[in-house]
């Protein structure tokens, strides 16, 4: 079912998925089918607990979460299996829970439930949930996560930090993600949610979402990106925001008027209520697909206390300090491993990009999912990277070393691309965009844009190997990813067994799944 809905039941049906409870850190979460009209036009999508994007986990650090996946998924044209993936979670011991499919896990089968039973004991800041089945995650099933630190050391800088200030950007489109063809040729994003809301050229009459604010409060907004695709340049109209947290790293203080997000990426920024009382554009511009702030796309209301229920009358002005990223430097001092030189660490890894026109290849190898689990591989006694599956894919790793990754910048379609590291943060020692190594201080992060060719980018990454598991990195743009953009990291592969048992529902995963029908994958 799609069509047009009208604006007052548009406004119900986004309405709901706004304000719907934060859940955590024991909770079920119930995946079914559902129509959804988020911005005017309505589709049939992937809800949890009956909305989309799904509700609000929250927790403390030291928090032991029980998130038990209840898939009631039946709508032929998406997928019914379904696995999640806590974004930013290192699963150190858990690495069976991390989520992706056929990588740590078979995926759960409609009609059956898993429970992710797994600690958070030194994580804390703004974190997000998916599908990690393919392009599950595009039709709906994706939500925010907040681990709350009773001693934040930011604490001083805002007053106010709650449900109500978390802001996700997400692309919309008209058609299921499996509907149609696969990239290059893909549809681009029809409508930019902003909280669950947001407009297209067709639909300028929809519902936006509304950030209130009170004058003279300073809010802590945690903005997440759950972008199956589009990267967003975001400001507010007449404020600064002073980033203070990226990607569940504590930052220095760097006040910009704007900033570009990748798809997975987040950011926490404290903005001073210090302006008149009055409404103000929220602006979410992404790369690719309905471009600019026509009619209200793309856009959101920031309103203070006290001001008119109206549209806000703020115009755009071109951003003269954008965030950079190598201005950004961890709080507390973090050690970057390795010697303070290209090269300089006990293993290094150059990946070469390629694009055939059809499929995304590392080092001449295009990813496959295996049949069976990496980590199912591992325990089962494949140890090497001649016996492990996906075939040229999988990267063993030697525990307790510096690993420097390099990842430059030859493929034009689609970039620049966003890769994520699963398991870990790592220290970006070159950002895209920059031709300087910083070893000194460099931001860490898990999510990393590679940049572009034009600018003859290198990105350059490290971290140490401290969590044995196969860890996924890949293109975090969805539709890359499902045509081969990624690879392996399989960390001490003698110690993961030992490091990482395994509950008995996760055995149970994959002779359930391999008996289903083909239709209902």
């Amino acid at each position: 079912m799609a069509g047009l809905r009208s604006p007052a039941l548009a406004v119900a049906l986004a309405f709901a998925a706004a304000t719907i409870a934060a859940i955590g850190p024991k909770a079920d979460l119930v995946l079914s089918n559902a129509d959804i009209t988020p911005d005017g036009f309505t589709r049939n999508a992937v809800v949890v607990n009956g909305v989309a994007p799904g509700p609000l986990i929250t927790g403390n650090r030291g928090d032991h979460f029980q998130l038990n996946v209840i898939d009631n998924l039946t709508n032929h044209t998406m997928l019914k299996a379904t696995s999640i993936h806590w974004h930013g979670f290192f699963q150190a011991g858990t690495n069976w829970a991390d989520g992706p499919a056929f990588i740590n896990q078979c995926p759960i089968s409609p009609g059956h439930s898993f429970l992710y039973d797994f600690h958070v004991p030194n994580q804390a800041g703004t974190f997000w949930y998916h599908s990690h089945l393919s392009t599950q995650y595009c039709d709906g099933l994706r939500g925010p996560f907040v681990i709350y630190d009773p001693d934040d050391p930011h604490a001083h800088l805002y007053d106010v930090d709650n449900d109500d200030t978390v802001i996700t950007l997400a692309d919309w489109y008209r058609l299921a993600a499996k509907v149609g063809a696969k990239f290059p040729y893909c549809r681009l994003s029809s409508s930019t949610l902003i909280n669950g809301r947001g407009r297209s050229n067709g639909t300028v009459w929809a519902d936006l979402a509304v950030i209130e604010v009170e004058q003279g409060k300073r809010y802590r907004f945690r903005l997440v990106s759950m972008s199956c695709d589009p990267n967003y340049m975001f400001s507010i109209d007449e404020h600064d925001m002073t980033v203070i947290e990226v990607d569940g790293v504590n930052s220095k203080p760097l006040t910009v008027d704007s900033l570009q997000i990748f798809a997975a990426q987040r950011y926490s920024f404290v903005l001073d209520a210090n302006q008149p009382v009055d409404n103000y554009w929220v602006r979410a511009d992404p790369n690719a697909g309905i471009l600019g702030f026509e009619g209200g796309i793309n856009s959101a209301i920031l309103r203070y206390k006290g001001a008119p229920r109206s549209e806000p009358k703020t115009k755009y002005k071109p951003s003269t300090n954008p965030l950079e990223e190598t201005n950004l430097h961890p709080l507390v001092p973090m050690k970057v491993p390795g010697r303070p030189e290209p090269g300089g660490v006990d293993k290094a890894i150059n990946l070469a990009f390629r694009f055939d026109g059809a499929n995304f290849f590392i080092n001449n190898v295009s990813f496959l999912p295996p049949t069976v689990p990496v980590l199912l591989q591992v325990l089962s006694g494949a140890h090497t990277a001649q016996e492990l599956l996906p075939s040229g894919s999988v990267y063993p790793l030697p525990l307790h070393s510096s690993i420097e990754i390099t990842m430059p910048a030859v493929v034009a379609a689609g970039a620049p691309h966003p890769f994520h590291m699963h398991g870990h943060v790592f220290a970006v020692v070159r950002s895209a965009g920059s031709s300087v190594y910083n070893y000194d201080d460099p931001i860490f992060r898990d999510v990393v844009s590679t940049g572009t060719p034009d600018a003859n980018d290198n990105v350059t990454i490290r971290f140490r190997t401290d969590n044995p598991g196969p860890w996924f990195l890949h293109c975090h743009v969805e539709y890359h990813l499902d045509v081969g953009f990624a690879v392996i990291m399989a960390e001490d592969t003698p110690g993961i067994k030992a490091a990482n048992p395994v509950p008995n529902g996760w055995e149970n995963l994959c002779p359930i799944y391999d008996k289903l029908a083909k239709g209902d994958h």
